[in-house]
């Protein structure tokens, strides 16, 4: 494991409270593909080896092209034309548009100035020197979450040239898991920073608006979706430091049996609402991320075209997290198959007969069957995906734990036993990693006990 190690000098203000620790270490302790691929990103040469974004990163040399097997092109033109389509939709691509399009909100016009930057639509931003009033948090009497209210005009600002009406040429798609428009609508300039703020933090601070904590596929839009906002906000050494505050928008204590994620991306505790309830605080460095229910965002409202596969960036991020978290791939040393069926233990979705299944499967020599439940009150999510980087067939019926298949190995296959008529979702989602997907196709094979509770049963 590597360490670039830099000590911070000390910060003192003596008319406001600073959070601050004394000498924090500059991680650089990422999965060993990626490292030269972060320090060529801080040259302006030696592009050998570069993520897909840089300006001057040539096809040849970028982290990973996708692959469009198959005679057809899908709509595009030509076989080049298939590939780069696929590759702005799910790729670094889309991470190279965001890039492109950050734009000055409110400018700096001297040194210790505020700035605040945004892409088209308000779908990523970055700031300095931001003031935010959670002052009027004291007064809701009802828990916060997916409102669009929580500030009002004047609570969000900075000393900078503010251009307020491109800013409001981009509140278009004003709604709370889409864009950063029901809060930055009410941005305003200031007089002074840090002016009367209770509170300043000075390391960079992750602003996250989350989808439904208890659902893998959907707290997982969350992750890739910060995952891939590092790279639209940073380059070089410092992208991936753990050294980050990350608050949650809402007023609930944060809780999830995936939560062990986090550990990937912060060494600190994860902030909520309340915490500054009824303070005003000043952030030297936010970043408000790519969220998770953007129109034709990344991983949910992904349009892909047709025929291609293997997404450099899902692929980066199931190695970041996996090296993060300490998961190691075993050695297989009986040779044979590693087949891990999960079952569910929730009333829908299930099959009946999935111990007949398992039985027919383990009757052949040349496979180790594992039938697994992943709850988090039988394995820890590490646990979970320490089996799931260790397997070569991953079967299940359609349900959200389909979704680690992220951390598939790349040889690996997801045989999804049904659709259950969403035959996009989990098909898609093994494209983007790189892992090849099936299903059951032959309806004769399988037939309903319960429609309401979605049973099935005589899978043969």
């Amino acid at each position: 494991m590597l360490y670039l190690k830099i000590i911070a000098i000390p910060c003192f203000v003596l008319s406001n409270h600073v959070v601050r620790p004394d000498a924090v270490p500059m991680d650089l302790n990422v999965h060993p593909e990626h490292l030269p691929y972060m320090l060529n990103s801080i040259t302006k040469h030696n592009k050998t080896r570069c993520w897909g974004y840089e300006n001057d990163c040539d096809t040849e040399h970028r982290y990973l092209d996708p692959v469009c097997p198959g005679p057809g092109t899908s709509w595009a033109p030509t076989k080049r034309d298939q590939i780069d389509a696929f590759y702005d939709q799910g790729d670094f691509g889309y991470v190279k548009q965001q890039r492109e399009e950050i734009t000055y909100m409110c400018e700096p016009i001297n040194q210790d100035d505020s700035s605040l930057e945004c892409t088209n639509h308000l779908k990523f931003c970055r700031g300095h020197n931001i003031m935010i009033n959670f002052e009027n948090i004291l007064n809701q009497n009802h828990p916060i979450r997916y409102q669009m209210d929580v500030l009002t005009n004047g609570q969000i600002g900075g000393k900078c040239k503010f251009h307020k009406e491109k800013l409001d040429a981009q509140c278009d798609h004003l709604s709370p898991l889409q864009s950063w428009s029901p809060e930055l609508r009410f941005f305003t300039t200031i007089d002074q920073y840090p002016g009367k703020c209770d509170l300043i933090i000075t390391e960079p601070t992750v602003i996250m608006k989350i989808d439904a904590t208890v659902n893998m596929y959907h707290h997982f839009c969350d992750f890739l979706n910060l995952y891939a906002s590092q790279h639209v906000n940073s380059s070089g050494a410092s992208m991936f430091s753990k050294n980050i505050n990350i608050l949650v928008w809402e007023s609930f204590a944060y809780e999830s049996a995936f939560s062990e994620t986090f550990q990937a991306f912060t060494m600190h505790p994860i902030w909520n609402l309340n915490t500054f309830r009824g303070q005003v605080v000043c952030f030297n460095d936010i970043i408000l991320p790519l969220l998770p229910r953007m129109i034709f965002g990344l991983y949910y409202n992904t349009p892909l075209i047709d025929g291609c596969e293997n997404s450099g960036l899902f692929k980066a991020f199931s190695q970041h997290v996996l090296y993060r978290l300490n998961i190691v791939q075993k050695p297989n040393d009986n040779g044979k198959i590693r087949i891990t069926f999960l079952s569910r233990n929730t009333k829908y979705r299930n099959v009946l007969n999935e111990n007949e299944l398992i039985t027919a499967l383990k009757n052949h020599s040349q496979y180790e069957v594992k039938k697994v439940v992943y709850s988090g009150n039988i394995l820890t999510f590490k646990e979970q995906i320490q089996i799931t980087y260790n397997t070569d067939i991953f079967i299940g019926m359609h349900g959200a734990g389909l979704t680690h298949l992220l951390f598939l190995p790349e040889w690996a296959v997801l045989f999804e036993l049904y659709n259950c008529e969403d035959e996009h979702c989990y098909k898609d989602l093994a494209r983007l990693r790189g892992v090849k997907y099936i299903t059951w196709r032959d309806i004769n094979k399988f037939s309903m006990q319960d429609k309401v509770s979605n049973i099935y049963s005589n899978i043969i």
